[in-house]
């Protein structure tokens, strides 16, 4: 199968799921929230959304062609894959195939059924496909792998596969810089960052970086159009278990009803909990996110304007060469 048959059937996928009627919709985020409780439809439409961009014919076909030629042997890729957040290792499904090497595929638990959901369409689409991609409950006869979780199963990863080559991430976050001087509407952006997903996601906002005597209620007032979140009763429970925390230490927080803000120099916060640290210029605000390069993800800032950052708004929708944890995935498949 060449490399134009492969992006053209991903190509076909994104204009499939962009395509799918409102009833085919609601039938996949009905199967994601039977499966996982904090799969709700919105984050479900947010997640097929976010591929729908990894899936731009002109965007995907310029990134493929920009690593050249097929590889020499076609390996066995595992991957291990997260289920904080919908149909999160789609990236690491895309690149592995788009690679042109087989792919053996451990699900979470929590994502299966979007996963095979859209496994589904793809095979529709191109057939070929079928003897690329396998799902399977152990990762063992593989021959390179990548795995994504938290710091303390990287260290596993790491040591059981360290005889092949692996690519093996661990826990990112991601922060905002406030200048200060941003409209309402900017402040309502950056919930999108902080909310979408409940937080889970590594490209949510956790940390945000504020200049002194700026007032955060105007924030929490921008963010009163996602406090439909408390009536959810996961989040809620992690609202009311961080606030009795707080209360109980007698530390001070701002308390939204729905978000609490306390002040912290860590960087990554408990769900229902976002973290803030006061700046005095540009500069100090580098150092303090310096400190954090291991843990970071996004950085995000009204219009982009910080070095480096991505707009407020903007965290949930990565483009197809936006690597986890910075490394490049196809760089990495080049060479196994």
């Amino acid at each position: 199968m060449k490399l134009s048959t492969r992006l053209n059937a991903f190509c076909q996928l994104g204009e499939r799921l962009h395509g799918l009627t409102t009833g085919e919709l609601q039938g996949l985020a009905e199967k994601a929230r039977n499966e996982n409780p904090w799969f709700v439809a919105e984050s479900v439409l947010l997640a097929l959304r976010g591929i729908e961009v990894l899936l731009d014919k002109e965007k995907l076909t310029s990134w493929a062609l920009s690593y050249g030629t097929e590889p020499s042997h076609r390996k066995t890729v595992g991957v291990a894959m997260a289920g904080n957040i919908p149909l999160v290792g789609f990236h690491d499904f895309l690149c592995v195939l788009i690679s042109g090497h087989r792919i053996k595929a451990k699900l979470s638990a929590s994502d299966t059924a979007l996963f095979t959901s859209l496994i589904t369409m793809l095979l529709e689409i191109e057939p070929a496909f079928q003897d690329r991609i396998a799902l399977a409950e152990n990762l063992k006869e593989v021959d390179a792998i990548i795995a994504t979780g938290s710091d303390n199963t990287s260290r596993y990863f790491e040591y059981y596969f360290r005889k092949i080559p692996h690519l093996i991430r661990k826990n990112r976050a991601s922060c905002a810089i406030i200048l200060g001087e941003e409209p309402a509407i900017e402040f309502e952006l950056l919930g999108k960052d902080v909310f979408s997903y409940f937080g889970l996601g590594c490209r949510n906002v956790s940390k945000v970086y504020v200049p002194h005597d700026f007032d955060l209620g105007q924030v929490i007032q921008s963010w009163k159009k996602y406090e439909g979140c408390i009536d959810h009763h996961k989040y809620a429970n992690n609202y009311d278990y961080q606030k009795s925390i707080l209360l109980l230490n007698r530390e001070p927080f701002y308390d939204g009803g729905f978000v609490l803000l306390k002040e912290s120099p860590l960087f990554v916060s408990p769900i229902a909990t976002v973290y803030f640290e006061f700046y005095n210029t540009q500069e100090e605000v580098k150092q303090k996110i310096n400190q954090y390069t291991s843990k970071l993800q996004v950085i995000t800032a009204a219009q982009g304007w910080f070095l480096g950052s991505k707009p407020f708004g903007d965290a949930q929708l990565p483009q197809v060469s936006d690597y986890a944890d910075n490394i490049d995935t196809m760089k990495f498949l080049a060479g196994v």
